[in-house]
C-alpha cells in the first residue's frame, strides 16, 4: 500500500516541466493559439501548478493585446502569493513525506518581484493609472527583502540570507514611473526623484545620466515633437530543471537544526547526492532591438532590467535551504521505513524485510525536485526614449542577434503628438516578434 501510494502521487505530480516546455516551445515560436490553449484555466484550475500557469497565461494575455486580462490574472496571483508567503506548519510537515512539489506554491521572490513588473506594463499599455502605485510595489518589496538580509534581534545566532543581489536590478519602476509622469510639467521634481532613484540603483544603466539631466531641466521635448518609449522583452526567460546535488557544510548545518526541531532524527555522517530545482538562462540570440525610422537609425534598446541574472542569483542564495530540506525528507523517510520494520518484526519474515526496503527505495527513487516557476518571462526588459517630430512616424523593429545578423524587422504606425508621450511594447524571444506590438499615448 505504501509502493502504490507513492508512486501514484509521483505520477500526479511530475508533469509540470513537461507542461512548461510545451507552453515555451509554443509562446517562443509565435504560436499563441496553442499557448492560449495549453493555459486554459480550468484545465489546470486543480493542479498545484495552477497559479503558475495563471502567470503564464496572464504574459500570453499581455503579448496578444489584452493588458486588462494580464492585469486581472497578475493580481490574483500576486495576492495569493503574499498569502501564502510564511509557509504553513502542515504544508511543510506533508513535504517530508513527499517532497516540495506538495506545497503551496508561493513564488520564488523574483517571480514576486515580477509580477509586480508585469502588472505596471499591463497597466502602461491601458491608461496606466497603477504605473506609479506598482512601481511603488516593486520598491517596497525591494526593502522587504532588505530587511529579511537583517539579523533578528530576538534571534542573534539565526543566519540570516543576503538577498543585496536581488536590488540590483530593480531601477524598472522608477523609470516607469517617471516616463509616465514626464508629459505633465507639475510632475517634474518627482521625475527628477525617480531618475535619481534609476542613476543611483543601476549606475550602469546607458541612458541614466541624460535622462536625470533632462528632468532637472524641465523640458519633456523640444517644440513641435514628442516622445516615443519603445519597450521590448527581449530573449528567452529563466527556467527551473532538476538537478543532482551534493550537500555543502552549511546545508547539512540547516538540515541538523531542521532535525533538531523534530527530535526524532539523527544526521548521517555521509549523504548521497539529493535531487534539487536549479533556475537556468537559456542560451539567447537576440543582443537589442534597433529602432529604426525612415533612412536612419534612431538607436538601440538598452537593459533596465535584467531577468534571468536575478533569478539565478537568488536561487543560489535558497539553494542551501532548498538542499537541506530534501536531505531532512531523504532522512525521515528513511526513518519511517525503520520505524515500520521494527514496528512488524520483520526479522522473523525476510519476505516483508525485502518488500519494505523496495518500497522505502521506491519511496525515495520517486522523488523529485520541484521544477514549478514561471515559464514564459523575458531574459531582459530594455528600453529606448527617441523624441521625434509630431504627426505619423513610421518606425522599423529590428532585432540584432548575438552572432552579429539582424532578424526579421517589424513596421509599426505611431502618431507623434506634441509634448506627449507613446509608449510602444514588443516581445522578441527570438529573432522576431511574438503576438502584437502594443502602443499607447498618454494625453
Amino acid at each position: 500500500m505504501l509502493l502504490l501510494s507513492v508512486c501514484a502521487v509521483a505520477v500526479g505530480c511530475s508533469t509540470h516541466a513537461d507542461r512548461a516546455r510545451l507552453i515555451r516551445t509554443s509562446f517562443y515560436s509565435g504560436n499563441i493559439p496553442t499557448a492560449l490553449a495549453e493555459t486554459d484555466l480550468e484545465k489546470h484550475a486543480k493542479k498545484h501548478d495552477a497559479n503558475v500557469i495563471k502567470l503564464d497565461r496572464a504574459v500570453v494575455e499581455l503579448t496578444s493585446g489584452r493588458p486588462d486580462q494580464a492585469e486581472k490574472l497578475l493580481r490574483d496571483v500576486r495576492d495569493r502569493f503574499d498569502q501564502l508567503e510564511g509557509r504553513s506548519v502542515s504544508d511543510k510537515a506533508a513535504s517530508l513525506l513527499t517532497d516540495d512539489r506538495q506545497l503551496n506554491y508561493a513564488g520564488e521572490e523574483y517571480e514576486r518581484i515580477l509580477i509586480r513588473v508585469m502588472l505596471a506594463l499591463s497597466s502602461l499599455m491601458q491608461d496606466g493609472g497603477d504605473v506609479a502605485a506598482y512601481g511603488l510595489q516593486i520598491s517596497s518589496k525591494q526593502q522587504q527583502f532588505l530587511q529579511m538580509s537583517k539579523p533578528d534581534p530576538a534571534q542573534p545566532d539565526e543566519p540570516v540570507k543576503d538577498y543585496t543581489p536581488l536590488t540590483k536590478q530593480l531601477a524598472i519602476g522608477s523609470y516607469l514611473r517617471a516616463a509616465v509622469l514626464e508629459s505633465s510639467p507639475l510632475d517634474y521634481d518627482d521625475v527628477t526623484r525617480c531618475r535619481v532613484q534609476v542613476a543611483n540603483w543601476q549606475p550602469n544603466f546607458r541612458d541614466a545620466k541624460i535622462d536625470l539631466a533632462r528632468a532637472e531641466s524641465g523640458l519633456h521635448s523640444p517644440p513641435n515633437h514628442g516622445v516615443v518609449y519603445v519597450l521590448a522583452m527581449v530573449g528567452e526567460g529563466p527556467y527551473k530543471e532538476e538537478r543532482a546535488e551534493m550537500a555543502t557544510t552549511v546545508s547539512l548545518l540547516v538540515a541538523d537544526r531542521i532535525l533538531s526541531a523534530l527530535g526524532k532524527y539523527d544526521l548521517p555522517p555521509n549523504i548521497a547526492p539529493v535531487k534539487v530545482p536549479v533556475v537556468v538562462r537559456p542560451p539567447q540570440l537576440v543582443d537589442v532591438i534597433d529602432v529604426s525610422t525612415t533612412g536612419r537609425t534612431l538607436g538601440n534598446t538598452t537593459t533596465i532590467m535584467n531577468v534571468s541574472e536575478l533569478a539565478v542569483e537568488q536561487n543560489k542564495l535558497e539553494m542551501n535551504d532548498i538542499i537541506a530540506r530534501a536531505v531532512v525528507r531523504r532522512i525521515v523517510k528513511k526513518g519511517a521505513v525503520y520505524a515500520a520494520k521494527d514496528g512488524l518484526n520483520v526479522e522473523a519474515s525476510p519476505e516483508l524485510d525485502l518488500l519494505l526496503t523496495l518500497a522505502g527505495i521506491a519511496w525515495e527513487a520517486t522523488e523529485r525536485a520541484d521544477t514549478r516557476c514561471w515559464s514564459v518571462l523575458p531574459d531582459r526588459i530594455q528600453v529606448l526614449r527617441v523624441e521625434l517630430p509630431v504627426g505619423q512616424q513610421e518606425l522599423v523593429l529590428t532585432p540584432k542577434m548575438m552572432s552579429g545578423r539582424p532578424g526579421q524587422p517589424v513596421h509599426i504606425s505611431a502618431n507623434v503628438e506634441n509634448g506627449r508621450s507613446t509608449f510602444v511594447l514588443a516581445n522578441f524571444p527570438r529573432d522576431r516578434v511574438v503576438g502584437d506590438v502594443q502602443m499607447k499615448t498618454y494625453r
